[in-house]
């Protein structure tokens, strides 16, 4: 802040929530591990007497937490705490602010976020899932059930979340859980689990996203091409390339990139793949084989933007998939020999 309190905004509430912030910021700002320093009631007094004007409120709270410097910023959390069974607008301003502490590193702010996530049934869905949005932040094997019977709770409108936030926290009970929802009606919700799956690396996986290859939504077949090629290996590998070869679809571009996420062990097949009969093939081959920035890539790519001027299904020219790939090469090579 500037230090200017007539620079704030006009409504006393917003004036109190923005001030409020501060000091709590500035609370653990001070010495970085939560606690106030010896002079913190002078350099946040003047905010605090002028929060407690704007919200009287507020005021006991902060006054206690000047006074006990020890336990000052859990009394601020605590706030904080309480304000989750306020209404919407407050728990979501509240969960803010409880991440803002737990980034700091807070105890009692982790351990009031673990209590929203481990209870879905007791949660406004958009207070929940934005708690789960930050779930590394705070959470642990503490809230593994809870987030496990959210997830079997498949008409909750936070399942997304539930399937994200056991695999961020590499909850791998979680996994057949996962698998089914690949079935769920809500694209979006398929979605998501192919992307937890993807984050999992598990094998076990593979059946269930070939499967979602073929779904109706396009957003959901390129996710679940990008997860099979994070779990990797020589059986999603081989998924991959019989969808691309089967299907023979000049925009089925998530095929071609998952492929190339394999690197150095596809190149080759890839540039054989070059000189397919069928142009559909060769363009997509040429933008994997760009995505792979690999140095054997190169020439393959030069000689097609050079001289195949062979049309797709869609109309487009192998040569500007060639082309396309060249430049997807040299960027990535850019950025590689840059960092």
């Amino acid at each position: 802040m500037s230090g200017r309190l007539d620079a704030l905004p006009d409504s006393p509430s917003d004036r109190a929530q923005l001030l409020f912030r501060t000091v709590a910021k500035l609370a653990a700002n001070l010495r970085g591990d939560g606690h106030y320093d010896a002079d913190v009631g002078t350099r946040i007094g003047p905010l605090v007497m002028r929060l407690g004007e704007l919200e009287p409120s507020l005021a006991g709270p902060i006054g206690d937490a000047l006074g006990h410097l020890p336990d000052g910023p859990t009394s601020l959390v605590t706030v904080h705490a309480a304000d989750l069974s306020r209404n919407c607008t407050i728990r979501l301003r509240a969960i803010d602010a409880l991440l803002e502490w737990a980034e700091l590193g807070h105890p009692q702010a982790r351990a009031a976020l673990s209590e929203v996530a481990s209870d879905h049934r007791t949660q406004d869905v958009t207070v929940w899932t934005k708690a789960l949005n930050r779930i590394a932040l705070f959470g642990d094997a503490s809230v593994e059930q809870g987030l496990l019977r959210a997830l079997a709770d498949t008409q909750h409108r936070g399942v997304r979340w539930s399937a994200l936030a056991c695999a961020e926290l590499g909850f791998r009970r979680a996994v057949p859980l996962i698998n089914a929802l690949l079935e769920h009606p809500d694209p979006m919700v398929r979605e998501g689990a192919c992307e937890a799956l993807g984050l999992f690396e598990e094998p076990v996986s593979i059946p269930a996203l070939a499967a979602r290859l073929n779904d109706e939504t396009n957003w959901v077949r390129s996710r679940a091409a990008l997860a099979l090629g994070q779990i990797g290996g020589d059986r999603a590998l081989a998924v991959l390339w019989q969808a691309m070869m089967e299907r023979r679809n000049p925009k089925a571009n998530h095929l071609a990139s998952a492929i190339a996420a394999f690197g150095p062990p596809v190149v080759d097949d890839l540039i054989a793949l070059t000189t397919d009969p069928d142009p559909d093939l060769r363009a997509l081959a040429c933008r994997a084989l760009g995505s792979t920035a690999d140095d054997r890539a190169l020439p393959a790519l030069e000689r097609r933007a050079a001289h195949d001027l062979a049309r797709t299904t869609l109309g487009g020219l192998v040569a500007t998939a060639a082309k396309q790939g060249l430049r997807t090469a040299h960027r990535i090579r850019a950025r590689t020999t840059s960092t």
